[in-house]
């Protein structure tokens, strides 16, 4: 059970309201983990603009996408797998990168090197090495994608902390943790 209800859309009034029916509006559906953001407008505001405007980056959304799939597995929370493996799937990526990314890889080469940085970044909460960074480049990575992978780990680092926290019913289909991630207490 969520430590936190949900907002019921339909009970919603003022700024919260218009930000709810933004969300159905775009994705026909309104995920629990916003209707959580929702108790605070101005939180879930800043989340929906950081997360469209980053959409909108020169970061392929199949490599943000194995980013999440990264980052919420080895931070434990299942809220976020769940979601990112059925937003994944709606994108294009296949079971074996699905588990790739969950597992910090992928066969693509470029989604590789920045699924790698942005699991060091995570790791490390972002003291990664010369050595790291120079691999990055090296790998061809462009200074704006390297950004938006730091950004990218910080979005969902944040939902992260939200998913887990607060315990968030899981509304998509359940995607299990693998074994080697940090499970919630």
């Amino acid at each position: 059970m969520s430590r936190i209800e949900t907002i019921n859309h339909q009970e919603a009034t003022g700024e919260t309201k218009e930000l709810l029916d933004a969300v159905q509006q775009k994705l026909g559906v309104i995920p629990n983990f916003l209707r959580v953001f929702a108790h605070s407008p101005k939180a879930l505001a800043a989340f929906l603009g950081l997360f469209e405007n980053i959409g909108q980056g020169v970061l392929d959304p199949k490599i943000g996408e194995r980013i999440a799939l990264a980052v919420a597995e080895k931070n434990g929370c299942q809220y976020c797998v769940s979601a990112h493996t059925a937003i994944a799937r709606g994108a294009g990526l296949d079971n074996d990168e699905i588990e790739n990314a969950r597992n910090g890889g992928s066969a693509d080469p470029k989604a590789n090197a920045a699924v790698e940085f942005a699991s060091a970044l995570n790791e490390k909460r972002g003291d990664i090495t010369t050595l790291e960074f120079a691999q990055a480049k090296a790998a061809g990575l462009s200074d704006a994608e390297i950004v938006e992978i730091i950004t990218h780990v910080g979005l969902n680092f944040m939902t992260n902390l939200l998913g887990k926290s607060t315990q968030v019913k899981i509304d998509f289909p359940e995607v299990h943790l693998l074994s080697n991630t940090q499970k919630a207490a």
